[in-house]
């Protein structure tokens, strides 16, 4: 593998930033209506392949932009997304469209109110596209999703259309969700940036139950500064969420781009399963942390983790139990196997062994008190491997799961290039809550190497 000159898109071009479209819409040097066109197209040409979109309607996107070239016009005030187009991971609801949760027994759900990212995203001024693929139920039942580089490969998931449709320029930003490893892996997969913030920093109120401890909502984009700008609209609080914050939001984009006084420390760690990463990434790693020089230093991963996954495992499986009964009392056979085979083991999990694994977050975030001691921000693989050929699996979450029990934010970085020429990303891990401070270490990063 060798490091990616900058970020490329599925046909070889460069990915359009939303940090930079941003500015070029606000201006009025693009207006709304010729992006969308531009989305549009570049969807007509290449959907039949990719298949990312569960739910798209051009007709719909083409009123959006016109309505907000229109308020432009105007003179009235500009939302923060002003005219850029996201796609939305079938999970998440929006009012009078499709939301069926890539599951049969949902077929023709459509829900009555937006979800609260997708109010935000809407008074920000973004332009909602559609509805992208995901697996069933946000588990591991592949959909229809095909990787854009590849199209014999998975993209991942199972935020799989959401990696696939940035990976392929059909929007610039799209919203996922991670419960294991579902934006850090397909945004590897697909060769795109995808962060995972600080559990709780997005409210889910309006999107699919299947972990209350662990679901976390996510965006992808082309690069750090995107990502950046998109989660900062999408923070924030709401009663109806629990696990919401109710701190204030943070400013990601300006946190992001802020000028560092020295070259940030980087802890670099071997999670559990290294032996697992495939030789070529492996390698590619290893040069990847050489050239960092003096600010990348090994370190010791706290033994606590060692049980990190098992303990992921336990609370998914527990509360997919508890959250998709309805599903099955209805008709469990319309699950597909993997499906039934979580909830089945779920349904053993004791008590005991449920709480036991919830309190697990807290001691995870003190055993790394003392990495974030010595380092600004971690590095590690973001999956196993290239994205696996062939489209029964999505890829294994091994490499993401312990950072989403910790609840620690993450971002995967496209940095890497298999020889074959698929795209890898670089995972990069920050403080519990520090999100302003990972995003602008990985933005330093990807400056420094893409």
């Amino acid at each position: 593998m060798t490091a990616r000159s900058h970020t490329i898109g599925a046909t070889g071009a460069p990915l359009e930033s939303a940090f930079l479209l941003r500015d070029q819409l606000a201006s009025g040097e693009l207006s709304a209506e010729a992006l969308v066109e531009k989305c549009i197209a570049r969807i007509a040409l290449r959907e039949d392949d990719v298949r990312a979109w569960v739910w798209f309607d051009a007709a719909a996107a083409r009123s959006q932009a016109r309505r907000l070239d229109a308020h432009r016009a105007s003179g009235g005030h500009l939302g923060p997304l002003h005219g850029l187009p996201v796609g939305l991971k079938d999970v998440i609801d929006t009012a009078g469209i499709p939301t069926q949760n890539g599951c049969p027994l949902d077929k023709g759900r459509v829900p009555e109110r937006d979800a609260f990212l997708v109010e935000r995203l809407r008074a920000a001024g973004a332009i909602i596209m559609g509805k992208t693929v995901t697996t069933e139920l946000a588990y591991f039942v592949p959909g229809k999703t095909r990787n854009p580089h590849d199209l014999g490969h998975t993209p991942g998931g199972s935020s799989s259309g959401s990696a696939a449709a940035v990976a392929d320029g059909m929007v610039p930003l799209a919203v996922g969700t991670q419960t294991g490893g579902s934006v850090v892996r397909p945004a590897s997969f697909c060769g795109v940036t995808g962060y995972k913030p600080t559990f709780g920093a997005i409210p889910r109120r309006g999107v699919l139950n299947q972990s209350q401890t662990l679901d976390t909502l996510g965006v992808f984009a082309a690069d750090p500064l995107s990502a950046a700008m998109a989660a900062e609209v999408l923070f924030g609080h709401d009663p109806a969420d629990s696990a919401s914050s109710d701190a204030g939001a943070p400013v990601l984009l300006n946190g992001a781009q802020a000028v560092l006084n020295h070259a940030p420390r980087f802890a670099i760690l071997r999670p559990p399963a290294w032996d697992r990463v495939e030789p070529e990434y492996r390698e590619a790693l290893a040069a990847f942390y050489a050239r960092l020089g003096a600010v990348g230093v090994d370190v010791g991963l706290p033994a606590v983790f060692e049980t990190a996954e098992l303990q992921r495992r336990v609370v998914n499986f527990a509360e997919m139990a508890h959250n998709f009964r309805g599903y099955v009392d209805r008709d469990v056979t319309a699950l597909g196997v993997a499906t039934q085979a979580a909830i089945e083991e779920g349904k053993s999990v004791s008590a005991c062994e449920y709480l036991a694994a919830v309190d697990c977050r807290g001691a995870l975030n003190v055993a790394l008190d003392e990495v974030f001691a010595a380092a600004d921000a971690i590095l590690c693989p973001a999956a196993l491997g290239v994205a696996p050929d062939g489209l029964s699996s999505t890829g294994d979450s091994v490499m993401n799961g312990l950072w989403t029990m910790a609840g620690t934010p993450a971002i995967t970085l496209p940095l890497l290039t298999s020889k074959a020429g698929l795209p890898l990303g670089v995972q990069v891990v920050g403080r519990f809550g520090d999100d302003a401070g990972l995003l602008r270490v990985a933005h330093w990063l990807y400056a420094q190497m893409a």
